[in-house]
This record gives structure tokens, C-alpha cells and sequence, in this order.
């Protein structure tokens, strides 16, 4: 049998508030399903999201403190239950 999974980074099971914001969208609270050093997986949770492709911004709630960091991320891979973010860099973030 072969393994399709081409992830290069181990994922971590985490369930974990976070903002996810896109024009076509606006602000939306989700959860995550699980992380890894390369990106998220956020579960859509029945909302409609933006199309594999698209860069939205994610931020992490309920830390305490101050607000955690907006982190700039791009939609790699979607299915019935969520979506899979990859972490891009700075220069590739939607104009906000």
C-alpha cells in the first residue's frame, strides 16, 4: 500500500480557538484540529470558507495576555470537515 500523505512535518493533535479573517468571509472564531511546524488544519465547523488558494489571516484566542501575533496563512488543501493552512511568509499576505 502506499502512503499518499505528503506532509513534511509531524502533526499534533490540538483543539484550539483561533480568528480566521478574509474579505470574502470577514472575522470568523474556529477551531483547530491539529498543527504542525508547517501550517494548521482548521475545522469549517458547517461556515462556507475561501477557495484553496486563497491567503486569509488566523490569530489564536483565548491565550491571556496580550493578543497573540496575526499570523499570515495560505489555503493549501479542503475537505468535508476543514481546511488545510500552510504558514507563508510576510511578503505574500493579502494587503489588510
Amino acid at each position: 500500500m502506499v502512503n499518499k500523505d505528503k506532509r513534511q512535518h509531524i502533526r499534533t493533535k490540538l483543539r484550539s480557538e483561533v480568528e480566521l479573517s478574509h474579505p470574502e468571509v470577514g472575522n470568523l472564531k474556529l477551531h483547530t484540529g491539529d498543527i504542525s511546524n508547517g501550517g494548521a488544519y482548521i475545522l469549517t465547523e458547517g461556515n462556507a470558507l475561501p477557495s484553496v488558494g486563497e491567503m486569509v489571516l488566523v490569530q489564536v484566542q483565548g491565550l491571556g495576555g496580550a493578543d497573540a501575533s496575526v499570523i499570515k496563512m495560505k489555503i493549501v488543501r479542503s475537505d468535508s470537515e476543514g481546511i488545510g493552512l500552510e504558514f507563508v511568509s510576510d511578503d505574500a499576505a493579502p494587503d489588510r
